[in-house]
């Protein structure tokens, strides 16, 4: 019988040839059907993926917090004056945190309902609209009939106000503004805060006005003079007051001549020419009108009228803001009816830096132990 010759396992089993490993063929990794060989670009993409993903594990578990004071019981004029120390140095996040203190440990205390406000203000300054919003509802919610509640509406108008982005964008804060302004102006007419309300409010109108002459530029451009004269005549009809009127006359001059419209066209020209005869843009619609042989009666001056101008949004101007008013001795609230509330008047009666806010407060830069902010925000 001749002798039978024994094949390698490699010959005999030729489906694991592959599997061979081989300078540069790779890792194997264990499947339920299996063996399956990687190639090194894919082993080393698949290594380098699981590394990020355990790195970035690791950061979700181990934000960084922000600093919370620890809880202790501490005089109400303690935590008070800390917090207006905080807004002198424009510590703002610290000043809210002492502030939030002064709510929770002492919230029967005259000097809570102080520090409601300041903690709006803090937020103000820290551009924390949202929050800033959110406490001045709240002083508002509960003592409506304070005399701070016109600051409160106030801040609250000014928060919108500097929210305020180019017309190119959403103006859902413009409206808003516009809204709270109004309030302010009507709850309070013969206030302070009415007025700066007032002057804020025609750069509201003007705001809303640059958005319907983009809109109607914008359809002038692409072809859709009909969109175009409606955007415009609500300009003039609607924003009488503001930069924009005079553009939008010499458009409705432009666009009528366009569709044809010639009697409108020349109509729309005499109102610009009457109103603002030193506007670049009558002059552009008087060389226009004239080309036409629609030339209007008065011609274009220099120096004359030639519209209201605003500033642009974008960057707000915090120091043009008012501050927060100083409490006179009959306006201060008497502390709620509660134990702890006697205890806090007499703890207050003992310090004069914390009791007398208003008599700490000048016109110039107090010394600093004083605390500026305090006495100018300590109502």
């Amino acid at each position: 019988m001749p002798e039978t010759r024994r094949r390698p396992f490699i010959a005999a089993f030729p489906w694991c040839r592959s599997q061979t490993l081989r300078p540069g063929a790779g890792a194997f990794v264990k499947g339920d059907l299996g063996l399956f060989r990687l190639s090194s670009g894919r082993a080393t993409v698949i290594v380098v993926l699981i590394a990020a993903l355990a790195l970035s594990g690791c950061s979700m578990f181990h934000k960084k917090k922000k600093p919370v004071l620890a809880y202790e019981e501490r005089p109400v004029e303690l935590l008070y004056n800390a917090g207006s120390d905080r807004l002198d140095r424009h510590q703002w996040s610290e000043a809210v945190n002492y502030f939030r203190e002064v709510e929770r440990q002492h919230p029967y205390s005259e000097w809570a309902r102080r520090s409601i406000l300041m903690t709006a203000y803090a937020h103000y300054e820290a551009n924390d609209y949202g929050e800033a919003i959110s406490d001045a509802d709240q002083f508002i919610a509960l003592y409506p009939g304070n005399v701070s509640t016109p600051y409160a509406y106030y801040l609250k108008a000014i928060c919108y106000f500097e929210q305020i982005v180019d017309v190119g964008r959403d103006q859902a804060s413009t409206s808003e503004a516009g809204a709270t302004l109004r309030e302010v102006a009507k709850r309070y007419p013969y206030s302070e805060y009415a007025a700066d309300a007032r002057l804020k409010i025609d750069m509201v109108q003007d705001q809303l006005a640059g958005k319907e002459m983009n809109i109607g530029r914008f359809y002038l451009r692409n072809g859709d003079p009909m969109g175009a004269i409606g955007r415009f005549r609500t300009v003039v009809e609607k924003y009488q007051t503001t930069s924009h009127v005079p553009e939008a006359l010499y458009r409705l001059v432009e666009t009528y001549l366009t569709v044809g419209l010639f009697e409108e066209a020349r109509r729309n020209g005499a109102v610009l020419g009457y109103n603002y005869p030193g506007s670049s843009w009558y002059s552009e619609a008087y060389a226009l009108l004239t080309s036409k042989n629609l030339r209007p009666e008065r011609a274009p001056t220099v120096g004359g009228p030639s519209g209201p101008h605003f500033p642009l949004f974008g960057h707000p101007d915090k120091s043009t803001t008012l501050p927060p008013p100083r409490d006179t001795p009959a306006a201060v609230l008497a502390p709620a009816s509660d134990t702890t509330a006697p205890a806090a008047a007499a703890t207050n009666s003992t310090t004069p830096a914390a009791t007398t806010p208003t008599t700490t407060a000048t016109t110039t830069q107090p010394a600093k132990k004083t605390g500026f902010l305090h006495g100018l925000l300590g109502f």
